[in-house]
Formats: structure tokens, sequence, C-alpha cells
């Protein structure tokens, strides 16, 4: 499977430009949650109020990669989706009192979709995946689909926000929250490939590895999750 990364942008605490990402990715470590938002000041207040710090994330990073296209694809990934907005909404219903429907209809998995779909006025295909370890590569196989179906670009979209402490003993797997945009194109940039194997689980979520990768001009990297093995060959310099 061959495709081109033509463009990418990624967000987390304290790291916004290109140049702060390659600063991490030489020395990559935890970070602190400040609470911090992403600039989300391209869409009018009304509709920014709405907004988790997930979608916020997610438009922040897709918006100005879109830029440009009036009719863009996109695929979203996110194993844990809106967990503090679910969780606030199942806290409610433990305590018997009646829940939003405006809360609620926007902590389904796919409505950060549909609020992307609605700000752009773009009805594009759009795709919405809750993946487990290998989530950027099973979004990246859904996203390079849509090319060889004619699209000129599709965007694709992982990102994953800071669990509540409730959940700190089953999810190990995100270290800080995040959010990565790549814009892909048809080309031979890029082969992913998969086979069976195991192998160690890797210190970063794959969406940030493929970053160290990106900005070190690396030619290689492989993943393993449970019995497949992702490799990803960089096939022009």
């Amino acid at each position: 499977m061959h495709f081109r990364i033509d463009q990418w942008r990624a967000w987390a605490p304290g790291l916004d430009s290109t140049d702060d990402w390659r600063a991490w990715c030489r020395a990559p470590a935890p970070l602190e949650d400040g609470q911090q938002q992403p600039d989300v000041g391209f869409l009018p207040a009304l509709q920014r109020r709405r907004l988790s710090r997930l979608a916020r994330m997610m438009l922040h990073v897709a918006w100005p990669l879109a830029e440009g296209h009036e009719a863009l694809p996109l695929v979203f990934a996110s194993r844990h989706g809106d967990a503090p907005r679910t969780l606030a909404l199942l806290s409610e219903l433990a305590r018997g009192e009646p829940l939003s429907p405006t809360q609620f209809s926007l902590s389904v998995h796919n409505a950060i979709i549909g609020l992307w779909s609605i700000q752009r006025g773009d009805t594009s295909e759009m795709t919405a995946l809750a993946a487990e370890g290998d989530g950027l590569e099973q979004a990246l196989l859904e996203a390079v689909s849509l090319l060889g179906e004619g699209a000129p670009a599709v965007l694709l979209v992982v990102a994953e926000e800071m669990p509540p402490a409730l959940y700190s003993p089953y999810v190990d797997d995100v270290p800080f929250p995040y959010a990565v945009a790549l814009r892909l194109t048809p080309g031979v940039d890029w082969r992913l490939q998969l086979q069976s194997g195991s192998g160690p689980r890797a210190d970063w979520p794959h969406a940030l590895n493929l970053l160290r990768a990106l900005c070190d001009e690396r030619h290689c990297l492989e993943h393993y999750w449970k019995n497949r093995q992702w490799t990803w060959s960089r096939t022009t310099a």
C-alpha cells in the first residue's frame, strides 16, 4: 500500500509549531497537562463554546490542512473518544439526573466529524474509527482506500484526550493529550506493509512515533500490536 504524506500538523500541551515538535522528537518526554486549550479562533464564538477539548484539538490540527480544499474526505480515529464528556453523562445517570440532549449528541464517537462537516460545509465521505493500539494503521487503510477510489486528497486525524482519573487503572496508552493530522495524497513516498509477528510495545503512541520518523527523516519504522507487525517504509528521500 503506497501513499504520500503531503503535509502534517500536530498539537499537545505546549507543543504546536513544527519547531516545537522537532524539539520534542529529539528528546521525547512526558508533558505536563495544564488543561491548555488549542486555538480555534477561526470558528464563531457560539460554536466554540460547545466544543470539548478533544474536538478543539481535532479542529485545530485539521483545519489548516483543509485550506484550499472545498471537498476533502476525512478519517478520524480515537481509541477512547471523548471520555471526560462520557463520564460526566454516566455520572449524571448514576445520580438519577436528566441528561442534556446536546451533551449526549456531542458524546457519540462520530460527533466530532459531524461538527467538522457542519462548520466547513463539506459533505464528503467521512469516517470515525475506534480502534486499539494500531488505530493509526487502521485509519490509514481506510484513507488509502478513499485515495484508490479517486479522492485527490484525504485527511487523517488521530486524537486522544487525557482520560479521567477514574479510568487510570485501565487506560495506560495516553501519556498526554495529543492530536496528529496528516493530509494524504496518491504517491509512492511511503509504503505500509502488514505481516504476522510480535515485538516490544512502543514507548509512545504510534502517531507520535510517526511524527518522530517524519521529523528525523527516518526511512523505516515498525509497530507491533498483538500479532500484527506494521512496517512503514519511506521509498523516496
